[in-house]
This record gives structure tokens, C-alpha cells and sequence, in this order.
């Protein structure tokens, strides 16, 4: 009895220890990764009247599936705290169609110790300059202290006026080509590409290309089991090449197949 007494604690302590490290081998691979140190944490979108809606809610809602696992804190940052909307003046005259975002910072009170900002494009990229000027000082102000910045579709000319692209390669949106890429003279504009990296600079080509650029960038940063983790939980079906862009070619960008 007194042998028993002994052993029973000794038995079940080892059981114990066994079955913890059985549950350690079968969890995620991520969850070891959720106090990483050298992935970033504090994230910023930018806003501006005329986002495009997909440009922001893409890389968001993939953000929103990283934050199930990794800890992130978001901040939306615009000109006013006043909600910010897609429409813009382009809008057809009896269409009443948009939607509205809420900030939670302002140019002039940004968030502290940001690391990633994502910047959208959309047509309010096209605004007269005026409308934009906090937008590109902020991002100019904003880009020496981030670990990485990534632009959406036409959101990279706004990073082309703040300077942060001079003598660096990015690309933008086809269909707009033409139109914003003289906005950016010393950018060496890349005109076949789904998204271009540069340092700690991520240019996507239009609207959804953002999503695999953020997808791409995920990779880079939190391992590719992660971003197919990811997309796989999202159901969405990657294009992991960046010079996969048959859009350049529709658009008839120079450089394209179908240029002259």
C-alpha cells in the first residue's frame, strides 16, 4: 500500500508531462510566433476623401485575420475625426452610393510608434493638391520612423509627391497609368508588375492587387505558412508572381506587350 501510495503521483505527473508536450507538438506553428519580437505590431491606414473601398478593406480584413493570432493595434488616421467617405465628385449625379469610415487619429495627432502604414488609393488621389497636402506631408513626416510602408493602386503617387519614392522602383494602377505616373518624374515606374518591393517600400498595381501584395508582404514578414494560412481561411486564391500583371497589357501601358 505504502508502495502504491508513492508510485500513483509519480505515474500521473508523467502522464501529465507527456500528454502536455503532445498538445505543444499538435498546435499551430503560428501560435509559438505570437510574441514574436521582430514582427511589427502597431499598424496605420490612411484616409482621405475618395478611398477606394477595396484598397483599404483588402489588407484590413486580412490584417483582421492575423489579429486572431498575433497581437496588432490598428489606427485609421485621416484629416479630421469626422467619418471619410468613398464618394467623390465623379460620382454619377443620381447615384447615392458610398461608404464612410470613422478615424481614430488625425494628421496632427497621429498615433505613437507606428510601424506599417498602408496608404489606399482611389480617386481622391486625383483631388487638387490642396485637399491633399496634410495627407503627403504626413506621409513624408511619417516614413523615416516606419519598418514598412505599402501603397494600394494609386495610393503610390501619394507616396511619389511625399518623395519616399524618388529613385526607387514602384508601380500603380494600370488603367490610371498615363495619368498619375508623372506625378512621380524621378520614380522608376514598373510598368508589368502585380506589386513591386523596394527596401521597406510594397507598390501594388490596381485595387485588388493590393491583396496579394498585403499577401505577399505577409510572406515576407510572417512566413509563408501564414499568409497561406491566411488566405486559405479567407478562401481567396493568391497570385504569389509579381510580374503576373495582364492588365498592363489591356491598358495598353508603355512597356506592355501591346504598347506601341
Amino acid at each position: 500500500m505504502i508502495l502504491s501510495a508513492l508510485i500513483s503521483p509519480l505515474f500521473y505527473s508523467a502522464v501529465i508531462i507527456n500528454l502536455a508536450a503532445v498538445l505543444a507538438m499538435a498546435a499551430p506553428s503560428s501560435a509559438h510566433n505570437t510574441h514574436r519580437a521582430d514582427i511589427p505590431v502597431n499598424y496605420g491606414m490612411v484616409l482621405f476623401p475618395g478611398f477606394q473601398a477595396l484598397d483599404v478593406f483588402g489588407p484590413l480584413d486580412i490584417l483582421n485575420t492575423l489579429s486572431f493570432t498575433y497581437p496588432i493595434h490598428l489606427s485609421l488616421i485621416a484629416s479630421t475625426l469626422d467619418p471619410v467617405t468613398t464618394r467623390t465628385t465623379r460620382s454619377s449625379p443620381g447615384s447615392n452610393f458610398s461608404e464612410s469610415v470613422v478615424p481614430t487619429h488625425t494628421f496632427a495627432n497621429p498615433p505613437k510608434d507606428l510601424e506599417v502604414l498602408f496608404v489606399p488609393g482611389g480617386l481622391g488621389t486625383r483631388a487638387p493638391e490642396p485637399a491633399l497636402l496634410d495627407v503627403i506631408a504626413y506621409i513624408k513626416e511619417t516614413y523615416p520612423s516606419l519598418r514598412y510602408i505599402v501603397s494600394v493602386c494609386t495610393g503610390a503617387t501619394l507616396l511619389a509627391r511625399a518623395g519616399i519614392l524618388d529613385g526607387k522602383r514602384a508601380t500603380t494602377n494600370k488603367k490610371a497609368w498615363g495619368e498619375v505616373t508623372p506625378l512621380g518624374p524621378n520614380v522608376k515606374w514598373v510598368p508589368v508588375a502585380r506589386w513591386v518591393e523596394d527596401g521597406n517600400i510594397w507598390t501594388s498595381s490596381g485595387v485588388s492587387a493590393g491583396i496579394d501584395a498585403t499577401f505577399a508582404w505577409v510572406s515576407a514578414v510572417y512566413g509563408e505558412a501564414v499568409a497561406a494560412d491566411a488566405a486559405n481561411g479567407l478562401e481567396y486564391e493568391r497570385h504569389t508572381d509579381p510580374s503576373w500583371d495582364p492588365f498592363a497589357a489591356i491598358w495598353g501601358v508603355p512597356g506592355s506587350s501591346s504598347s506601341s
